[in-house]
């Protein structure tokens, strides 16, 4: 992992991304982790303090499930057990978590953050050519929208503890062996630190 003063967040042109921390998702995810909520909480408190903006992707659909399509597989399945409809349980920002006042909100229609979300133009919009990941799973949301990113040729950070997967090994893997081809890989302190050194 990157040591402090290695990478830069500076605070009028960085981002923070908090995905699919959606009451369900936490509940299936961070149990392995007890500690991963409070961090990211954490992590959040740091970014409003240097004036980062924070940013909330969570997944949704419209009524009906009209943005799913039958040729999607893992959506389609996800359809049929009638999950993140909106109003639904779970689907709600954990409470350890909720949004604050001045924080934002995109929803996103597929796996990354970027899917159906307009994030990219908020994210241009606001300047941000930083943008430093959180979120469950790793192998899912945080993959998928690091990818994106990387293409869009945002500068990247990804904070490994927070964020979390069913699979302890395939996190690991992708914050040690696949992330660092693409992105900075932090912990919360060295992230949090970070978002002291380039306050606005």
């Amino acid at each position: 992992m990157s040591e402090p003063g290695v990478f830069s967040i500076p605070a009028q042109s960085s981002a923070l991304m908090l995905m699919d921390f959606q009451t369900t998702i936490v509940d299936a995810i961070a149990k392995q982790d007890p500690g991963l909520i409070g961090r990211t909480a954490g992590l959040a408190a740091a970014a409003r303090a240097a004036g980062v903006p924070v940013i909330y992707a969570v997944i949704g659909f419209r009524p009906g499930y009209t943005d799913v399509s039958p040729r999607n597989k893992s959506f389609s399945t996800l359809k049929a057990s009638g999950r993140f409809a909106p109003g639904s349980p779970g689907v709600e920002i954990h409470p350890g978590l909720a949004p604050l006042p001045g924080d934002l909100e995109v929803t996103k229609r597929r796996v990354s953050a970027f899917a159906g979300s307009g994030l990219d133009l908020l994210l241009r919009s606001l300047g941000a050519e930083t943008l430093v990941l959180a979120g469950l799973s790793t192998s899912g949301v945080v993959l998928s929208t690091l990818r994106q990113a990387a293409d869009l040729d945002f500068r990247l950070a990804v904070v490994a503890d927070c964020c979390g997967d069913t699979d302890p090994e395939v996190h690991r893997v992708l914050t040690q062996k696949v992330f660092p081809r693409q992105a900075e890989v932090l912990d919360c302190a060295a992230a949090v630190a970070l978002f002291a050194a380039g306050k606005a």
